[in-house]
């Protein structure tokens, strides 16, 4: 099996720089840095789109999948109680006869 390259952030930033600043083209680029021209592309879509959060990194979320993580585990937190409550309320409901 063959196991995935990993890059870093610096070496991403880089490889973007390249295109963006010097004016290098994708295929170039990619070709020179032994990239899939797809990989370097979703690269520089990436920085496009938000610079400071473009390459967060393994076990970082970007801020907003942190606040979508966070509220899952609210809503399941939620469900929870309610349900709960719900018993609760038959269970002394049947009581109360």
């Amino acid at each position: 099996m063959v196991k995935r390259r990993q890059f870093s952030r610096e070496f991403k930033t880089e490889a973007v720089r390249l295109v963006r600043e010097r004016g290098v083209s994708v295929v170039q680029a990619a070709r020179d840095l032994d990239l899939h021209e797809n990989v370097l592309r979703k690269w520089v879509r990436a920085v496009a789109e938000d610079s400071q959060q473009a390459f967060p990194g393994h076990g970082q979320m970007k801020p907003e999948q942190a606040e979508i993580t966070r509220l899952k585990k609210e809503v399941a937190k939620l469900k929870m109680e309610r349900d709960i409550l719900k018993k609760a309320a038959a269970y002394f409901a049947k009581e109360s006869m």
